[in-house]
Formats: structure tokens, sequence, C-alpha cells
């Protein structure tokens, strides 16, 4: 998916003027993703930023945590300068950012330029017996109109006092029911 880098910046700026952080350099860090499109043409915003081989998690001081972490293959850094040279000196590379904030799931702005994390996607994290369940009550749902709109062509069946048509859609129904 692109997120157009307007709306990148746009979010970044809310989230510095809306968002409170206990560390005053997460704000240069991210004042300074503002101001460098080409820096934040590369950046990405996903989870679970610290499954990606190049991932950045900034914290609001609401939520518990360190309030800036660098991930890079495996590695966990919390040095801000550490942290900033690494986005400067490596600005070509993508970088898969994680904002972690209060009503975050509520915020449209957020939503809207959030991208699946190619390095777990949501999808390949639901387990089989959440599979099964969704696939049973989809199940549910396809039996429980068939058998609803052979009800109404049995009651329709009936107003036009066609015999025929009642046995063998009674039939059906009778069928659908003991399966």
């Amino acid at each position: 998916m692109f997120v157009n880098v307007s709306d990148k910046k746009e979010f970044l700026i809310w989230l510095v003027n809306n968002i409170s952080f206990s560390q005053r350099e997460v704000l240069w860090i991210l004042n300074y993703l503002i101001n460098h499109e080409a820096i934040l043409n590369n950046v990405h915003f996903i989870e679970q930023a610290d499954k990606a081989t190049r991932g950045l998690k900034v914290t609001s001081k609401e939520v518990e945590g360190e309030p800036i972490r660098l991930f890079l293959s495996g590695k966990e850094f919390t040095d801000t300068d550490q942290i900033f040279h690494e986005i400067r000196m490596n600005w070509k590379e993508a970088l898969y950012l994680e904002c972690v904030f209060d009503s975050s799931w509520q915020n449209s702005q957020y939503l809207s330029i959030l991208e699946d994390n190619p390095y777990a996607r949501w999808n390949e994290q639901v387990s089989e017996e959440v599979v099964e369940n969704i696939n049973n009550f989809f199940a549910h749902e396809e039996k429980q109109a068939k058998m609803n709109l052979l009800y109404s062509q049995i009651d329709l069946a009936l107003e036009d006092n066609n015999h025929e048509a009642f046995l063998e859609l009674t039939n059906e129904l009778n069928h659908l029911k003991n399966i």
C-alpha cells in the first residue's frame, strides 16, 4: 500500500502536537522526520516494529514501556543519539515506525496511514481456532440463509396450491436441517 508523504507528515505533526513523550528527544526525532521528506518517503507506519529488520517504536508517556526503541535485525537500541544517527545515515532504507499511544485505534488519521507489517502480517497471526470459529460462523449463516429462502419458497408454493413444489421444497428443507 502506498501512503502519501503529506499524509504521513500531517499525522506526525498531529502526533507531536497532541501526544506527550517522557523524553524530549523523541519529539526531536519525530520533527526530524517531519522536516525531511526524503526520509519520510521511506517510513512505513506499522504494528510490531520489533519484528521488522529496521523498526522504530515510539511510546507515549501514558503507555508503559521505553519511550523510543530501535530494532535492527533482532537487536534493540534505546540511546536516542544512536537512533538519530542510524536514521540520518541510512535514510534511503525502509524504516518501519510503530506509534503507541492511548486510543490509537480510534484515531482515523493514524489508521489511514497504517500499513501491514511485511515481517509480521496480521493474517498470519490468526490462530487455527479463530479461523475454525469464523468458518463455522459463516457456514451456519449460509445454512440459515438457505433455510430462510426455502421457507419463503414453501410459503409461495402453498399460496399457489403447488403441491409438487411444496413436497420438493419441504424435502430439501428437511435434508438441510439434518446436515
